[in-house]
């Protein structure tokens, strides 16, 4: 008998660079609007994700896309896909 893998959509986000000081990791920012229930007012939400740089090509200010994958440390869970601009 063989056992099929289930490949479930892995998450992936665009944003940008905010530090690269660490090895093979970069902080991005990902700002995100979101509507209040009640008011109906727009406003903002920012997140920081620490994300894996593998050959640390990555900038300050480079708007970079990302996406999902297995535990690296305890606090990345992210990998770098590629720099957008």
């Amino acid at each position: 008998m063989s056992e099929k893998k289930i490949v479930k959509n892995k998450r992936a986000f665009e944003g940008i660079v905010v530090g690269n000081k660490m090895v093979k990791t970069i902080s991005v920012l990902v700002t995100r609007s979101q509507m209040h229930p009640k008011y109906k007012k727009r406003y903002k939400i920012s997140k920081k994700y620490k994300v894996h740089d593998e050959n640390k090509q990555a900038q300050v200010g480079d708007k970079v896309s990302f996406e999902e994958c297995r535990p690296i440390s305890k606090d990345k869970k992210w990998r770098l896909i590629k720099i957008v601009k």
